[in-house]
């Protein structure tokens, strides 16, 4: 078993706070439809052997200089612009980055690839994405994402060669840093896969995420206005510029297709929205679109397109046939004709239980399916600010008949991880399960709630900049203004527990599920809470239910759970079979790791910690039990080394600080150990850790001076 001076137990904090056409008919076809002045493939030329695709997150269509000539924040892409076809009304089908870069990479409708917000969904195998038909005809394929809502666990994977999505794996000690990395190292991994892809044909997906908030730009790119946003712009321009322009003018016949457009835009103020995610006007909705390539006549064309309309696109360009039947059509073609463009805003819906938002725009004519219907003319209204429902009813509901049925709510989905979750509170959403309701009714949307969104961005903001009090204010009056806000008693009690307050915590869970409001990741919390307060068997029997259904996270919790309760046995296989659904589950290993130490397995307990750490090398978790191990195979220095990894990712860790100093101490290295008692016997909270800060101020005072 383990000796008596090795911690093992972690933080319970596991997962942090986590955010112009001619008329048309109800049909959607054009009287007349506008041409471009000249045909968009120059004649005689031979496709392109390459594909590039840029997709720049949170994009503002009028931010880039090509869409908004007032706008000097794009020059390179402005210049490219020109020389290619522009498509002036380009619309998302959704206004957040893992539903909408689905769309872009399957040709489908969100209700066609399943994918409705940035959690709780997984592309299905069955659905075939350009990169899995490129790769079919022989293409090398990769992609370089820099954001965790394109995780490779949400199926975007498939079809890439290679699929890099390096940002940080895990947030930092206080739970802060954001789960992307900058512009300038994606485009960095991806030149370099270029250059040694030469000579092949090749596919490559490059996303930038700068412009997400929050914005923080480096300072060289914070100018004029000192907008921050603009500056996040301007800094993509210039980071993709010394990857595109070289490729770009090499040979003509070995120039590549390249596509450039954004997943949707940012509300930047625009009807109290200050993101995205919660409306779809056109702030959100519309976004920049151009090809290049030498063989396309340069033309601009205000004929309304969509995203669904990219992949018939390129695979026409490519002259590749996948013979797979789609809602988009062929954007080079010299005869488009305005088609209704779909749109939906569920993310309020499925994480808050607001009213779920659907829509259509059909040629100037934009509806808005919500308990408070919308119709607007953008021609007349673009910032649309006049909502003409009520004096026009027929055609209000002439356009949401075109609503697809297939579209019609809720939506099946999972559960978000607690890490899931984690990742995306850091980069501003919610992340939850609302309880659906049979009808919404005019109080549930969202504009009569955006004051709360308001409220809910403010809090995400304060916890992110680690003011816990200020933060945990907000979230209780937020309570007492939307009792049946399930996920905001969730991130209460992650507050709480970063505060070490953990018996508060349990009770504001338990708060949420006697109101019937808890999400599931508030029930596995509250699991896990009652395991480590010594109510084992109750946490099971709280746990056991949700795990039915094979959910990675509440297995596991729930063999976190039997653990403690000492039934190591039926915890090993509970946590085992979370591999069936997912073989690359670290937090699995890692749990695999905690139980074998708990039986003094020493070897398994090694075995699973270093396959956690091969998945995520900052795992501290697996760090403590891998020393604990290693320790007690008397590999003492192997075991410190193990533990100084750890608590330079995470120097509030606690249990591995305690063990760090011990073990350095008890080995003869004298200043490892002083620094990490020190560190200890400073910051440990007394009510956790009151006989272990005793027996540390002893061992300080045994330790030789300096």
């Amino acid at each position: 078993m383990i000796p008596a001076p090795l911690r093992v137990v972690g933080s319970l904090l596991l997962a942090a706070l986590v955010a112009a056409c001619g008329e048309a008919g109800p049909d959607g076809a054009d009287a007349t439809p506008s041409a471009p002045p000249r045909g968009p493939i120059r004649e005689g030329a031979s496709p392109p052997s390459d594909l590039i695709l840029i997709t720049i997150d949170t994009l503002r269509a009028d931010a880039v200089g090509f869409m908004d000539e007032t706008r000097d924040t794009t020059p390179f892409l402005d210049r490219l612009a020109t020389e290619g076809r522009v498509y002036e009304t380009a619309r998302a089908h959704a206004v957040l980055t893992l539903p909408s870069h689905a769309s872009i990479l399957t040709g489908r409708l969100p209700h066609e690839h399943g994918i409705r917000s940035n959690t709780g969904f997984v592309l299905p195998e069955e659905i075939p994405t350009l990169a899995t038909i490129l790769r079919n005809e022989g293409y090398s394929t990769a992609a370089f994402v820099a954001a965790f809502p394109l995780d490779a666990r949400f199926g975007l994977d498939r079809g890439f060669d290679l699929y890099d999505d390096r940002y940080p794996p895990r947030s930092d000690p206080s739970g802060f840093a954001l789960a992307e990395r900058r512009g300038d190292e994606v485009v960095e991994a991806a030149r370099s896969w270029w250059k040694t892809h030469e000579g092949e044909r090749r596919f490559l997906w490059l996303h930038l995420f700068d412009p997400h908030a929050p914005y923080a730009p480096e300072p060289r790119f914070l100018e004029a206005g000192d907008d921050p946003y603009l500056g996040e712009v301007a800094a993509v321009d210039a980071y993709l510029e010394p990857f595109l322009e070289p490729i770009l003018e090499g040979k003509p016949e070995e120039a590549p297709l390249l596509v450039f457009t954004s997943d949707h835009g940012e509300g930047l103020g625009d009807h109290g929205e200050a993101t995205h995610g919660l409306f779809a006007y056109e702030s959100t909705l519309h976004v920049p679109l151009f090809l290049w390539h030498p063989s396309l006549n340069p033309a601009r064309s205000e004929d309304p397109v969509h995203h669904v309309d990219l992949l018939p696109t390129v695979l026409a360009a490519l002259h590749v046939d996948s013979g797979i039947d789609l809602p988009g059509r062929d954007l080079l073609t010299p005869d488009l004709r305005s088609e209704p463009t779909y749109f939906e805003a569920l993310d309020a819906a499925l994480t808050r239980g607001w009213a779920p938002l659907r829509g259509v725009v059909v040629g100037d004519e934009k509806a808005i399916v919500l308990p408070i219907p919308e119709l607007y003319d953008l021609s007349e209204d673009p910032e649309e600010t006049e909502n003409l429902a009520e004096e026009r009813p027929s055609r209000y509901r002439k356009l949401a008949a075109l609503l697809p049925e297939e579209s019609r709510w809720p939506p099946p989905r999972r559960s978000a991880t607690p890490e899931e979750a984690e990742r995306l509170a850091s980069l501003g959403y919610l992340a939850g399960s609302a309880p659906v309701k049979e009808s919404y009714k005019p109080a549930d949307d969202p504009k009569r709630l955006v004051a709360v969104d308001q409220e809910i961005h403010r809090f995400i903001d304060l916890y992110q900049r680690g003011r816990l009090g200020e933060a945990e204010n907000l979230v209780r009056a937020l309570l007492d203004r939307q009792p049946e806000l399930g996920v905001a008693y969730y991130y209460y009690s992650q507050i709480l527990l970063e505060q070490d307050r953990p018996e508060e915590a349990l009770e504001v869970l338990q708060a949420s599920v006697d109101r019937g409001v808890a999400t599931d990741a508030a029930r596995r919390q509250l699991g896990l809470l009652l395991a480590r307060s010594g109510r084992a068997e109750r946490a099971v029997r709280l746990l056991r239910p949700l795990a039915a259904d094979g959910d990675p996270a509440t297995l596991n919790a729930l063999g976190i759970a039997l653990a403690d309760a000492g039934r190591s046995q039926e915890a090993r296989s509970t946590l085992l079979r979370i591999f069936d659904r997912d073989p690359s589950n670290a937090e699995a290993h890692r749990n695999l790791a905690l139980v074998a130490v708990r039986t003094g397995a020493w070897d398994d307990a090694a075995r699973h910690a270093r396959e956690a750490l091969e998945i995520a090398p900052r795992d501290t978790g697996a760090l403590n039990y891998l020393g604990i191990a290693l320790y007690n195979q008397e590999r003492k220095d192997e075991a410190v080394n193990a533990w100084e990894r750890a608590a330079a990712i995470d120097p509030d860790d606690w249990d591995l600080l305690y063990n760090l100093g011990v073990v350095a101490g008890e080995i003869g290295r004298v200043e490892t150990a002083r620094n990490a008692l020190e560190r200890f016997a400073a910051g440990a909270p007394r009510s956790r850790y009151r006989e272990d800060l005793a027996r540390v101020r002893g061992l300080l005072a045994q330790l030789p001076p300096e």
